[in-house]
Parts: C-alpha cells; sequence; structure tokens
C-alpha cells in the first residue's frame, strides 16, 4: 500500500518535471549559443595582408576537418581571403601565413594606386585594380570580399564580392576540385563576374547541390527568395549575367524590416533547405542581426518558416569592438548534432556560435506562438 502510493508521488514527479521541461523549451527562445572561446580568429600584427581585421568566414566540413576561408584585410585596406582548419570547428590549429586567394586585374576600369592616392600593396599579393571612385566596404577600399563556399559533387565553389569602387561592387565565382582545397594546393580558375555592369550586389549563395539537374544560385531574399538554375559554372564569360532584384523591403514593424541577404550557403535538412540571412531593424537601427528560414526542398523559392525575432544579434563586446553594431555570418557546418555558425564581428574579428541541430529545426518549424511564424502565400 505505501509502495503504491511511493511510486504513484514518484511518477507525479517525474510527470510534472516532463510537462515543465516541454513548456521551458516550447518558451525558450530560438538562439544561437555562442562559443566560449570567441574571438576565435583575430588579426595578426606580423602578418601584414592581415593585420588589421579578419572577419566574415566561409566555412564547409571535409575529409575531418572544417576548412574555412575568411576575409582579412592590412594597412592598405585591401582584402584578401586567409584560410584556416579545424579538427573539432572550435580550436582552429592550422592557419596559412600567406594568403590563399589575391585580387586580379580585368574587373572594372583601372586606374594605379598612386593615381588615387592609395598605398600600393605588397606585389606579392598580386596586381589590384581601382576605380575612380572609392567606397570603403567593411572599412576596405578593394578587393575579394566576404567569401562564400560550398562543395557540389567534388568541386569547391566559392562566391565573393568584388569591390573595385562605388560603381563595382559585383557578385564573382571560382571554384577548384576538393582534392586540391584538401591538399591546400589552391588553384582557383580565373574568377568569373556574375552579376551586371553597373550594379550593386553581394551575398549570393551557391546550393551545396545541383536542384532539378542545374546549379542553384540564390541571389536575392528581398523582396522574394529568387533563384537562377545554370547548366555551367562556366557560362559566365564576360557577357552572360544574372538579373537579379534586391530591395530593402522587409516585414513591416518587425526585427527584419530591412533585410540585406543570404547568410551561410543554404543547409539541406529532411523539413526544408535552412537559411540564415541577414537583416536590420528600422527602429533599431545600425545593428546587423542574424535570422533563419526554412525553404522548400524541390522549391526553394518558397519560404516554409521564417524566424520573428533575431537568432543572433551584437551584444558581445567583441561585436561592437571595431564596427559596432555586426554579425555578420558567413559560413555554417554540421559537425555530429551541432550547427555551428561562424561569422564576423565588428567588422574584425571571427567568432562561433552554435545549436542542436535537430532542436533548432523543429523549434523553426513548431514554434510558432513565441518566436515564429509560418509564411502565408
Amino acid at each position: 500500500m505505501i509502495l503504491g502510493i511511493v511510486i504513484g508521488i514518484v511518477l507525479g514527479i517525474i510527470f510534472l518535471l516532463l510537462i515543465w521541461y516541454w513548456i521551458r523549451e516550447v518558451n525558450r527562445p530560438l538562439r544561437l549559443s555562442r562559443g566560449d572561446n570567441n574571438p576565435i580568429l583575430s588579426p595578426v600584427a606580423s602578418h601584414p595582408w592581415e593585420s588589421e581585421a579578419v572577419f566574415n568566414p566561409a566555412a564547409v566540413y571535409a575529409g575531418g576537418r572544417v576548412h574555412m576561408l575568411y576575409r582579412a584585410m592590412g594597412h592598405d585596406g585591401i582584402s584578401r581571403i586567409g584560410y584556416a582548419s579545424s579538427l573539432d570547428g572550435i580550436h582552429f590549429d592550422e592557419r596559412l601565413a600567406e594568403p590563399v586567394y589575391t585580387p586580379v586585374r580585368g574587373f572594372g576600369n583601372t586606374l594605379s594606386a598612386s593615381q588615387i592616392g592609395l598605398p600600393h600593396p605588397d606585389k606579392r599579393w598580386g596586381p589590384l585594380s581601382y576605380n575612380t571612385v572609392v567606397y570603403p566596404s567593411g572599412g576596405g577600399w578593394g578587393g575579394a570580399e566576404d567569401p562564400r563556399l560550398v562543395i557540389i559533387g567534388n568541386t569547391a565553389v566559392m562566391t565573393f564580392v568584388a569591390f573595385d569602387g562605388w560603381g563595382f561592387v559585383r557578385m564573382a565565382v571560382t571554384s577548384m576540385p576538393l582534392p586540391e582545397l584538401l591538399a591546400h594546393n589552391f588553384t582557383w580558375k580565373r574568377p568569373a563576374l556574375m552579376s551586371k555592369p553597373n550594379e550593386i550586389n553581394k551575398n549570393w549563395v551557391f546550393f551545396p547541390e545541383k536542384i532539378h539537374g542545374k546549379y542553384a544560385l540564390l541571389h536575392s531574399v528581398s523582396p522574394e527568395i529568387h533563384i537562377a538554375y545554370i547548366d555551367s559554372l562556366d557560362q559566365f564569360d564576360g557577357n552572360t549575367f544574372i538579373e537579379s532584384e534586391y530591395k530593402k523591403a522587409g516585414r513591416q514593424d518587425n526585427w527584419d524590416s530591412w533585410v540585406r541577404g543570404a547568410g551561410p550557403p543554404p543547409i539541406k535538412t529532411p523539413f526544408g533547405w535552412l537559411l540564415l540571412y541577414h537583416a536590420m531593424d528600422m527602429h533599431d537601427p545600425n545593428k546587423y542581426k542574424v535570422g533563419a528560414m526554412l525553404l522548400d526542398l524541390e522549391h526553394p523559392e518558397h519560404i516554409l518558416f521564417r524566424s520573428d525575432n533575431p537568432i543572433l544579434e551584437p551584444e558581445k563586446w567583441y561585436e561592437n569592438d571595431g564596427k559596432p553594431g555586426v554579425v555578420y555570418a558567413c559560413g555554417a557546418v554540421i559537425m555530429g548534432d551541432d550547427l555551428l555558425v561562424y561569422y564576423g564581428g565588428g567588422d574584425k574579428i571571427i567568432a562561433v556560435a552554435k545549436t542542436n541541430m535537430r532542436r533548432f529545426v523543429r523549434k523553426l518549424m513548431t514554434h510558432r506562438e513565441v518566436e515564429l511564424a509560418p509564411e502565408v502565400y
């Protein structure tokens, strides 16, 4: 009799704990947890090409390691691409002392650095070109910016911003065989411009696999998802470009009232393509924040769910030290059960945030009242 009462009490307590846990999980905000070791990469004073800032990193997981390509700037203000890798995705124990991608000629009108009063970069990093009007992007004065990296088949494909002045902010693509990337033989194909002349474009990302037999390039998330389906990466011959439409319009009176663009390339889940994106709140201006969408697997132009609140926003000192109010995610990988998101903080350092992938997607799909809501078509 007493034993039965005790068992009943224990079962009741367990039931109440399960209810409490369920309620807590349902009402827990959808957030990424920052790494305890942030920043994970910082400028290196002894490397002239990355002595001022390292930020906006791309990342892929291959060959048992996370491979990171990141934007770096030195005293000359030129953006180049550096490389680091990690076994656990948190501690980057390998970092190359030289850039693995440098700007090349052929993008836009050219002037010598001396003609516009800029210091000429070290010739070891390759020739550069400038326009007559120069615009500081992320504090820089030109070069290869904000890489994104995907592995499609056996090829590593990198998109980046080719910045050559205010009138020349265009999207470019290059690639190399995956074994060359793993072996650190950075034999990039000559880059090709994908966006049209006299337009300003950023944040174009390829899906990590073909869709309906074609390469899928997401080139706009505002006001709608726009995807170009491409037969070959070689089709960009200097005469063929992607028609894109970008508007600042977002969801009025929401945290993403001004959508800036895609973050890391989409990540495939059983329930849809997970896309992280950057946006700003016009009522809380000058702060870049990160949100999440879930896109349909077969027709990724359709948004299934979308976060009602940012999953990452600039709160820590290292996200406000350089350019205040900036978290800018360009890379994400899945390691085990976790989603690791790599981002630039304050246009100066690189940090990581993570979450349990399964719980994150489940919450994105079901937690509608507090943090998330499905899109309506």
